[in-house]
């Protein structure tokens, strides 16, 4: 008589009731504010600019890294917010952190720029033009500001968009 080896029951999952899961998701979209969640991502955007600014003031470093931190901060911000489950949502994020990532760059050259010639950051930026400002950034291009950017984008789409919770996903199992 063969015997086979004893094997464990595999663990009982239901399955998931796709009618109830898309009344779920239409409620959901249904509580979605995406204008909410441009403006929110928007302020933390120009709040992630002017913390890299005075980081950056405050300890002589220009740190690329931050920008991770600006992509988490507005992708929080427009989840919180929004509470989009939609593409739409992670896009503006994404959008967003890159922006806010680009703008630290600038500030973070004008306080190196007002910090080399003994004047003040607010004299920097009141000369700002948007020619200037975008040979400024061209001129501090690196490699490693790509990286950072990518990263700061992906976070901060990824981090926008609200995810189901153990207590839907349950609600919507046969």
């Amino acid at each position: 008589m063969d015997e086979q080896p004893y094997q464990k029951p595999a663990p009982q999952t239901g399955q998931i009731d796709q009618m109830r899961l898309q009344m779920l998701m239409n409620q959901i979209r249904d509580n979605q504010n995406l204008s909410l969640a441009v403006i929110g991502g928007l302020a933390a955007s120009l709040i992630g600019t002017a913390i890299w600014a005075a980081i950056t003031y405050f300890t002589n470093y220009q740190l690329g890294v931050i920008a991770i931190g600006v992509g988490f901060l507005v992708g929080f911000t427009v989840r919180r917010l929004g509470n989009g489950v939609d593409r739409a949502f992670g896009m503006v994020g994404g959008i967003l952190s890159l922006l806010g990532c680009a703008a630290g760059n600038l500030m973070t050259v004008c306080v190196i720029i007002a910090d080399q010639n003994g004047i003040s950051f607010m004299s920097v930026l009141g000369e700002l033009t948007p020619d200037i400002a975008w040979e400024l950034m061209v001129e501090s291009f690196n490699v490693f500001d790509l990286i950072f950017y990518a990263l700061a984008a992906y976070y901060g789409y990824r981090t926008s968009l609200r995810t189901l919770t153990e207590e839907e996903i349950r609600s919507v199992m046969r």
